[in-house]
């Protein structure tokens, strides 16, 4: 009997969905069929990668676009047989064709907005595919009403917009069935866009909040696939976003993308810290591109505001229709200054705030009353619910007030159009109005200034623009929360929830002289008439195609179940240590030096209690047992801790404090490799040490014999990184006389004597075996620290200067997929565990023989 809690994901992912009622859908031969295999496999969402074995059928490079809605319209026809179908020119997915190269062919995966019977469905989609390459996603009632009303607008659309997702009705509580649906919903989306992938030619694009998780399904079946996504909402920050109980899901399967899209700085700043906070990732910044390492992968980060298509418009304002629509309103609105409001009807368009700011300015500048009308067009409702009823019901009331207060016989102050209206009509409202004002208290991006200032510029040679063939002229007052703010530089930017600031800025945009007006203007036009929606794709495409194009270069593979899946991502020179591998070559050598750090490789970094259990000292006293071995614990850590964790390991050699302190048993005295007794900088260093401690929560400062090391692991992770680089820069600032080198590590900073290092160590224990005979023909060393790529580098070193002999046995090995000098890696401490113990049966103990050279 299945669960039906879904705590674990797996069976989600797998697509088993019996709370949903879905009908089993019969196997059907795909339309396209670029994968080779049988049929079946393309209905089997088994976590491996597809790629062609024969050459591409394809000639040039393709892209599929998804995206929640296909960019078509669907009307059943008059006889009521069959349906007829036309391109949405509004639709943003057909717009961004125009940046893409010409020679590319597009096609659309989505969903449509008419409800297509089950007996038509497979008419319908070989008519989309043949005339439009449209690819329709048909979703069952059940699902869909879960999905889309469901979760996308009771959890994601209100949080992204920094709403708590509580309500009377459900008391907080997460309704997990319209999780399960989203999934579903976007598993479906995935099974159409597999049928007509070619993995190794196509470019997949997915679109905004709808398809979160789809980059996990399509990544599990095609590990190599070149995908992009582009989130159109705001992204919220990390102490909004921490609320949702999938947080973690949605971000590991984002992070399937290869590129992820933002409109500001702000929503991508957002989603990279919940990223460090939640999954502990750390973004670089190289050459102006950001990326988060990811498993081996680099995902980039991409920054652009999307823009309005320049044609639409131009060809909307040379039809005859809005000419005389223009000269219509110039008439109804003669002597007076309009300010204009188009936004859709939902409940954070702040279309009441700027009701009410009209108000003030009204109360506040009575000169402007007979004179100022507000025209506000308000976009149906494209949600439902409780909230938005009410919002309707405040916005109508205002409405009613402002018009009975302050309208006179021929005058109404507020003239609130609540219909859709056509870009031709609303091209003619931007064209008489003197200001547009969006107040929205949190928006995605709104073009809604972007088009009012290329209405207002008009078409070249024309006179009808701006109702004068003079300057042309135009004035913003936007809302600070929605995308387009940072863009419009020379709008009056305004807090909506401020009333009396709004309406101040409001009477400031329309008190303006025309002479400032104008060069506001010209200064938008710029930058709006170059970043249109095809500067915009063309710029995602593009930086899709640099982040991709290692791709069939690395070695990859998938693992982890459900939404935990990811894709790792290998150098063809860099690779997984192969423990039968190691334990061959460890049979056949005489002479092996094992170098091992401490924290983060035989012990986990996340252990609060780091005394090593009796099965790591087992392990070691075995390997120190063979004569043929030396083995060393080299670590940044205090000699009396790690003699005290390893008395009883009486044949290991131990570096403390990375190299300042030597022994090669516990029959010898330590030995000292400082080139320095002065540690008078201490009381330099210490000071400063102390006030980023006092200033950073949860910071500690841990003094040892040779250094002085600062740690932040327990404070903020974005707060303490910040700290750290400062600290960094602030001490080499103090420090640069001293003999002394400040370096960065994990959670550490890090001031010690020059000339000490892990690197050193290893390098004088290659070279003391050398000079007793013993050169090392077997050498392990592994580490998970900055200060372990000094070891890995002494290795390379050694065997150029012939203190190794260069040969295939020589293991120096990274814990965990990361960017590192080592040629190996594994995956975490229990791999370096298991890999040792293989190594200990191995050996040939000989209670005899001593362990140093």
């Amino acid at each position: 009997m299945m669960s039906r809690s879904y705590t674990n994901l797996l069976d989600l992912a797998s697509g088993n969905f019996p709370a949903m009622g879905q009908p089993r859908e019969r196997k059907r031969l795909p339309r396209v069929m670029t994968v080779p295999g049988v049929i079946s496999e393309l209905d089997d969402d088994v976590a491996n990668s597809v790629t062609s074995d024969v050459p591409s059928s394809v000639v040039q490079d393709r892209i599929i676009i998804v995206g929640n809605q296909l960019p078509v319209k669907a009307k059943r026809r008059p006889d009521n047989k069959g349906w007829s179908f036309s391109w949405d020119e509004d639709s943003l997915l057909l717009q961004l064709k125009d940046g893409l190269p010409e020679e590319m062919e597009v096609l659309y995966v989505g969903s449509l907005r008419a409800d297509i019977d089950l007996s038509e469905q497979e008419d319908v989609s070989q008519i989309l595919l043949d005339r439009f390459k449209c690819v329709p996603a048909f979703l069952p009632p059940d699902i869909l009403s879960k999905f889309y009303h469901g979760f996308c607008k009771q959890y994601l659309w209100p949080l992204f917009h920094y709403m708590l997702p509580i309500s009377g009705n459900h008391g907080g509580r997460f309704d997990r069935s319209l999780w399960e649906a989203y999934v579903a919903a976007n598993k479906i989306f995935s099974q159409r866009v597999i049928e007509v992938i070619n993995p190794e030619d196509d470019y997949v694009w997915i679109h905004d909040y709808h398809l979160m998780v789809l980059p996990t399904f399509l990544r599990r079946r095609f590990n190599r696939l070149r995908m992009g996504f582009f989130l159109h909402s705001p992204f919220p920050s990390s102490e909004i976003y921490r609320t949702l109980p999938v947080r973690e899901e949605i971000l590991k399967a984002l992070l399937n993308s290869d590129l992820i899209g933002f409109h500001t700085f702000d929503y991508a700043r957002h989603f990279l810290s919940c990223c460090s906070r939640m999954l502990g990732l750390e973004y670089q910044s190289k050459r102006g591109y950001i990326g988060l390492e990811y498993y081996g992968r680099t995902v980039g980060i991409k920054i652009m505001p999307v823009g309005i298509h320049m044609g639409q418009i131009q060809s909307v304002l040379k039809l005859a229709d809005k000419d005389w629509r223009v000269e219509e309103l110039k008439q109804q609105f003669e002597g007076k200054t309009v300010l204009l409001g188009v936004d859709d009807m939902d409940i954070f368009k702040g279309v009441n705030l700027k009701l009410l700011a009209m108000e003030q300015l009204l109360k506040q500048h009575p000169k402007w009353q007979r004179r100022a009308v507000l025209v506000q067009i308000t976009n149906p409702a494209r949600g439902r619910g409780r909230d938005l009823e009410e919002v309707q019901a405040e916005i109508q009331e205002s409405c009613r007030r402002i018009n009975e207060t302050f309208g006179r016989p021929g005058y109404e102050p507020v003239v609130f159009i609540d219909r859709p209206v056509s870009l031709s009509e609303r091209s003619a409202y931007f064209t008489i109005a003197e200001c547009v004002v969006v107040a929205a208290v949190r928006d995605g991006m709104n073009l809604t200034p972007y088009e009012y200032i290329v209405c207002r510029q008009g078409v070249s040679g024309s006179e009808s623009s701006s109702g004068s063939s003079g300057p042309k002229k135009s004035m913003l007052v936007v809302s600070e929360f929605i995308g387009c703010s940072p863009s419009l530089s020379g709008a009056i930017r305004v807090n909506p929830w401020n009333i009396e600031a709004t309406a101040e800025a409001m009477n400031e945009a329309i008190s303006m002289a025309d002479s400032e007006k104008q060069l506001r203007h010209e200064k938008h036009y710029r930058y709006v008439s170059t970043h249109d929606v095809a500067y915009w794709s063309r710029s995602f495409y593009q930086d899709m195609e640099r982040t991709c194009k290692d791709h069939f270069r690395r070695r990859c593979w998938g693992i982890g179940l459900s939404f935990g899946f990811r894709v790792v991502a290998l150098d063809p020179n860099f690779k997984k240590l192969n423990i039968d591998q190691i334990e061959s070559a460890y049979i056949k050598s005489k002479n092996r030096a094992i170098l091992l750090d401490y924290d983060g490789t035989v012990m986990p970094q996340t252990t609060i209690n780091k005394t090593p259990n009796q099965e790591v000292i087992s392990i070691i006293n075995t390997l120190c047992s063979d004569v043929k071995n030396t083995v060393f614990v080299v670590s940044g850590r205090g000699r009396d801790s790690l003699g005290k964790w390893f008395a009883h390991c009486k044949k290991l050699g131990i570096a403390a404090e990375h190299g300042y302190f030597m022994r090669w048993s516990v029959d010898e005295d330590w030995e000292n490799c400082g080139q320095s007794s002065d540690f008078g900088w201490t009381q330099i260093a210490e000071p400063v040490m102390n006030l980023y401690t006092e200033a950073t929560d949860g910071s500690s400062i841990e003094t040892k014999e040779s250094a002085l090391v600062w740690h932040h692991r327990d404070a903020d992770p974005g707060f303490g990184a910040a700290q750290a680089k400062e600290l960094l820069d602030h001490l080499e600032s103090v420090l640069a006389n001293e003999p002394v080198a400040v370096k960065s590590g994990q959670c550490i900073v890090e001031v010690k004597p020059q000339g000490i290092s892990k690197g050193s160590v290893a390098e004088k224990i290659f070279t003391s075996m050398a000079e007793s005979g013993r050169q090392a023909d077997f050498v392990l060393c592994i580490g998970d620290d900055r200060s372990d790529e000094d070891m890995f580098e002494s290795i390379d070193n050694a065997i150029a200067n012939g203190i190794l002999t260069s040969s295939k046995s020589v293991f120096a090995c990274t814990v965990g997929q990361k960017p590192s000098k080592a040629k190996y890696y594994l995956d975490d401490t229990t791999d370096v565990i298991n890999m040792l113990e293989a190594l200990a049966e191995a050996s040939d103990p000989s209670p005899s023989a001593g362990s140093s050279p």
